[in-house]
């Protein structure tokens, strides 16, 4: 079998020489994203790096192998190609069969720390689904998280999850959940939900502070920054809870059930708003793809001190 991990010159290098990385995930671009705006999205979350002097490392898995930093083709691949929605699970089965899959958050996650990456920015973090007490529909996710000494930058996780069975679980892991100037957990398209943080930070020198106190401490559970969308991009709250309820409704008269209904319910928000979730989402990818960078660039100073 040839080498399950390849990382790119340009990331092997970054590494080497102690500059600043951040891991993208490839399921975003695959999976949550039209064509060709996925396309357009995948090169500007790189370039947003680029521009900070920081060095992206999209993963994803090709022809087998993984991939840590994709080259033109690679991004083209992911964007245009069907491939598996890849978990941690799925790796092995993947380079087995020389088959090719998007990383999910937990992947990436899972690859990006193999690699030695710190930092990884994504939309929203998965989380534990409603009725999940009947279902046991819960993201890999959270527990990668918890044996994954990694720093997500994340605008919580979307308002259609469990959020406080999410951050119950998050605690039970042991992974520290840090707001980024604010004291209240994120929910993806909105700034706010109803869950006061245990902590915050002011600034992304003091997520980098907290990560090597996390490392001083023989932790090795990741790290979750909780980013809000900025304030003037985020959806308005009454016209989300309209769609929202709009949404459940219309899956629960379908008959929707188990693992099919987020997907439902988020293909039918897209549809609902008018596209409206859509910029939301990508404005606050962007977010977080900017804040990433500058985690990664005072974690290398701290790392060079």
């Amino acid at each position: 079998m040839t080498q399950p991990l390849q990382l790119s010159d340009e990331v092997a290098a970054a590494l080497a020489a102690g500059r600043p990385v951040v891991a993208l995930e490839s399921t975003i671009i695959s999976h949550g994203l039209p064509r060709p705006r996925n396309h357009e999205a995948a090169l500007e979350f790189e370039q947003l790096l680029r521009d900070q002097g920081v060095t992206p490392a999209t993963i994803a898995v090709l022809d087998g192998v993984a991939q840590i930093g994709l080259d033109a083709e690679g991004v083209r691949r992911i964007s245009d190609d069907e491939m598996a929605k890849a978990s941690v699970r799925d790796l092995p089965i993947l380079a087995a069969r020389a088959a090719s899959g998007a990383t999910t958050v937990a992947a990436t996650a899972h690859l990006a720390a193999m690699a030695g990456i710190r930092v990884f920015a994504t939309g929203g973090l998965g989380g534990v689904h409603r009725g999940a007490s009947e279902t046991f529909d819960e993201s890999a996710d959270l527990s990668t998280l918890a044996v994954t000494p990694i720093t997500v930058v994340s605008a919580g996780v979307k308002s259609v999850l469990d959020i406080a069975a999410t951050l119950e679980r998050l605690e039970t892991y042991s992974v520290p959940v840090i707001g980024l100037g604010t004291t209240v957990f994120p929910s993806f398209w909105l700034r706010e939900s109803a869950f006061t943080l245990d902590w915050s930070v002011e600034d992304e020198s003091q997520v980098a502070a907290v990560m090597a106190a996390h490392d001083a401490l023989g932790h090795r559970q990741g790290i979750v920054v909780a980013n809000p969308v900025p304030a003037d991009k985020a959806w308005d709250p009454a016209e989300h809870d309209r769609v929202l309820a709009e949404a459940f409704a219309l899956a629960d008269a379908a008959g929707v059930t188990g693992k099919a209904v987020t997907p439902f319910l988020l293909g039918t928000i897209v549809e609902l708003s008018g596209g409206r979730s859509l910029e939301v989402n990508l404005d606050l990818a962007r977010n977080n793809v900017r804040v990433a960078g500058r985690i990664a660039t005072a974690w290398a100073a701290h790392q060079a001190a």
